[in-house]
């Protein structure tokens, strides 16, 4: 595909869009194209004064509502507090690397953020959503692999870097599965992913006390990042663009680390949809969410 530019993006106009994460980096540049475009536009966010703030930068219609995805009691008071349908929910928001840590409901911090949060969102939301669901992505889900026998992390040394990697896998069979089964469901509405190669935002903030080697990892990042402005053109192209179900865009130079939004390419376990399938059954089991929509019945033989 050619260059892509905020610009091109068509008027949004009477169209509402809900994005988590939306305070900063990759989530803010999104949010503030999104209102320019003319979207109504909802700042899912953990600390409200951090979203006021981001609010402060942006023209248009934004409002910032409270949503901590580690907290699934949040997740539901989000979805009950929110009035109204909504056209694209960009599950944009993550938490990478730092020790070992665990969300409300007990989940390793990782998973539970950056998957769970948003697969228990996104099912309570679905029957309000009209048109569009992305999944910000990472190309970290490469080396990323699903212990089913032990997910929270609570037998296997913990290894930061493995945890988040499981997360980005998961994220990738969530879009897929969450695709499948809207087309089961006879939904118009389409599961698309994108991931911002590598890009200059506070993701790598974890450590309060950074180690040699995180420091040494993120000044190496630093060498290749592109800017926030940059690294968020694969979502906004995956969330406005005309493309079909289960799309994967991202940077198409450098290995899918910079450049303009391009196909991706997924790792062999990204495309296991027996993987997906049981993944997304243990979600439902963690969260106690189930996907709304029913499937047609079958024809009368």
């Amino acid at each position: 595909m050619s260059r892509f530019s905020p610009a091109e993006i068509a008027d949004l106009s009477g169209r509402t869009a809900v994005v988590t994460g939306a305070n900063s980096g990759i989530g803010l540049v999104t949010a503030r194209v999104l209102a320019e475009r003319g979207a109504q536009v909802v700042l899912a966010v953990r600390d409200p004064e951090k979203g006021e703030a981001a609010a402060a930068t942006m023209t248009g219609a934004v409002q910032v509502r409270i949503l901590d995805l580690a907290d699934l009691s949040s997740v539901r008071a989000f979805v009950r507090d929110l009035p109204g349908p909504v056209d694209l929910l960009v599950n944009n928001a993550g938490i990478s690397l730092g020790p070992l840590s665990r969300t409300a409901d007990g989940f390793e911090s990782q998973l539970g953020t950056n998957h769970l949060g948003h697969f228990a969102l996104t099912n309570l939301l679905l029957p309000r959503i009209r048109e569009r669901v992305v999944t910000v992505a990472s190309l970290g889900h490469r080396i990323g692999s699903l212990d089913f026998s032990d997910l929270q992390w609570e037998r296997r040394p913990y290894r930061p870097n493995a945890a988040y990697a499981q997360s980005k896998l998961a994220n990738l069979l969530f879009a897929s599965e969450l695709q499948r089964r809207l087309t089961r469901a006879g939904s118009h509405v389409i599961s698309t992913a994108g991931h911002p190669g590598i890009s200059s935002t506070d993701l790598m903030r974890a450590e309060k006390k950074p180690s040699l080697g995180f420091r040494v990892e993120k000044f190496l990042v630093g060498l290749v990042a592109h800017s926030a402005e940059e690294g968020a053109l694969p979502t906004l192209y995956a969330a406005t663009a005309d493309l079909p179900g289960d799309s994967y865009v991202g940077p198409g130079r450098l290995w899918g680390m910079r450049g303009a939004p391009a196909p991706a390419g997924r790792a062999a376990r990204a495309r296991d949809g027996s993987a997906a399938r049981r993944l997304w059954e243990v979600s439902e089991e963690l969260t106690g969410t189930r996907f709304p929509l029913d499937a047609p019945a079958p024809p009368a033989p």
